[in-house]
């Protein structure tokens, strides 16, 4: 039996690359429909969903993306070349940082002025090692000069005090004459930095505090009333969110903070991960079982939107205060032989799925997601880049990344898509093999983001397109030859896009020919 699903194509940016997949047999084609309406365009799809997130946790930081101005690895002022300019490419529009469960034990005065000065730490959280605070709020600045992006900071809740928040916020953003500002100057930055986005606290419900959320609503009230803004900056406040399906979490949120003429609080930040599988939960060592229960599982993070989104429509029907995901991604077993407390896991098609089942799920709903920020940025979690000293390599996650850059701030586009099962022998349950989102960019171009989950299975898509025309198609394609197939030091273009031709207009629409286990993005011009 099909599923029908509601959902919205996406934008592509193209990368070239070798991919390897054996073309499907006529008996391996399953069908779908797809409707695009182009004539009835959406909400904008915010470029902010496509962020990242930056931990002190294991070498997400420290040899991920700080090595020190003395090292021999390429710099500048300490910060990797090779990772700046990879994370350029997929267009990074903001970074999360210092934490994660890190943000709410650090002490942001402990990591400015000379480096030789700052006081250590101990990561109590991650791992257990001591840390020389030299990647501070300087440095977190000049990482987002570098790249073009705009700054999310987490502020400590759990173990500051609303005094620490206040002088942080005016020693990066007051430009007149102060004990913060004039402190600021002294440490080597005359002008203030604009702040876009700060956090008051995170997951409060666990590491940060253990807090009920009639309590963190309480002190989110309190620590929020001296985030100000000073000197022409904004700030975009964003309240600790549930921990995955939590919904009473967020009512009580919503009916304290939200529920009135002026929210306090602009966005609301839920955090949820996907399971690893069944029979394994390595990275790169498991079965079909092992990925189809990933899958389920990136899946259901849809069906906990829409539950938070209903709450959250009842006490702000005009969408005031965004959803933002914050905390997101595939959690696997460490490496063998890594420190558990430092998170470093390998990155496979698996996650590539992931992370495109999940972004097309975002776009569909930007009318309340706003932002996101996928867990982590560099050798934690579902990272973009794994390094090795002077090593890097780029992960099947980045290159979702690299190709979705089309869809930032385009416009979605509704779409009704009837597609085929996948079921994995002996498991009740059966999922959509197919995901999509669809987005016009402003140069009138159209993209389409599909994904087939399906690994043995190919799908036929034929597909209705109302308000355009197909006159001109091209794509890319991101597989590869097993499910488990990633890049590593030795082995780097294992997994990356290449381009795709195996779809043709007609005279409603286009159809276009999915192979199994699929990551496709059309681009149609009219």
């Amino acid at each position: 039996m099909a599923t029908v699903t509601r959902t919205t194509i996406l934008a592509a940016t193209f990368l070239a690359g070798l991919v390897l997949f054996v073309p499907p047999t006529a008996a391996d084609i399953k069908t779908a429909q797809l409707a695009i309406k182009a004539d009835q365009p959406g909400a904008t799809i915010n470029r902010h969903i496509y962020g990242h997130f930056a931990e002190h946790l294991g070498s997400c930081i420290y040899g991920g993306i700080w090595v020190g101005e003395d090292s021999d690895i390429p710099n500048t002022r300490g910060i990797r070349n090779d990772v700046v300019q990879a994370l350029k490419q997929i267009q990074v529009p903001n970074v999360r940082w210092p934490g994660g469960c890190f943000a709410d034990e650090y002490h942001w005065k402990d990591g400015i002025g000379p480096r030789e000065q700052r006081p250590t730490m101990v990561n109590t959280h991650w791992g257990g090692v001591t840390e020389n605070n030299h990647f501070g709020t300087h440095e977190f600045f000049d990482l987002c000069e570098q790249l073009g992006c705009e700054p999310y900071i987490c502020g400590n809740l759990g173990s500051g005090t609303v005094e620490e928040m206040a002088d942080w916020i005016e020693y990066i953003t007051f430009d007149g004459k102060s004990p913060m500002a004039d402190l600021r100057r002294k440490n080597g930055r005359d002008k203030p930095w604009k702040l876009t986005y700060f956090a008051v606290g995170n997951e409060n419900w666990g590491c940060g505090g253990n807090m009920k959320p009639e309590y963190y609503a309480d002190q989110y009230r309190r620590y929020q009333t001296y985030v100000k803004n000073f000197s022409g900056n904004r700030i975009f406040k964003v309240a600790c969110g549930p921990n995955g399906a939590d919904y009473r979490w967020t009512e009580v949120l919503m009916k304290e903070l939200a529920d009135g003429r002026r929210p306090m609080m602009q966005g609301l930040a839920p955090h949820y991960y996907c399971g690893t599988g069944r029979a394994s939960r390595s990275a790169t060592q498991f079965t079909e079982i092992d990925w189809f229960w990933n899958l389920r599982g990136a899946l259901r993070i849809e069906e906990i939107l829409i539950g938070h989104e209903k709450i959250m429509d009842k006490y702000d029907p005009q969408k005031r205060v965004a959803i933002m995901f914050d905390e997101w991604g595939a959690w696997h077993a460490v490496e063998p032989g890594t420190n558990p407390g430092f998170l470093y896991q390998q990155n496979s098609l698996r996650d590539a799925m992931v992370a495109a089942l999940t972004l097309n799920i975002f776009n569909n709903h930007c009318d309340r997601v706003k932002m996101a920020n996928i867990a982590q940025m560099v050798n934690v979690l579902q990272a973009m880049i794994l390094t090795d000293g002077a090593k890097m390599v780029l992960t099947p996650t980045y290159y979702v990344y690299f190709l979705y850059t089309v869809h930032h701030d385009a416009t979605l586009l509704p779409t009704e898509l009837v597609a085929p099962q996948y079921a994995f022998e002996g498991q009740e349950d059966k999922l959509p093999a197919m995901n999509v989102s669809v987005s016009r960019d402003k140069a009138g171009k159209i993209h389409v983001s599909l994904v087939n989950i399906d690994p043995h299975n190919a799908v036929e898509v034929t597909t209705q397109l109302s308000g355009a025309k197909a006159k001109k198609i091209s794509g890319k394609i991101l597989t590869a030859p097993e499910i488990n197939s990633h890049n590593t030091f030795d082995k780097p273009t294992v997994v990356e896009p290449t381009a795709f031709t195996d779809a043709q207009a007609t005279e409603s629409g286009f159809s276009v020919k999915l192979p199994a286990k699929s990551i496709v993005v059309l681009e149609i011009e009219g």
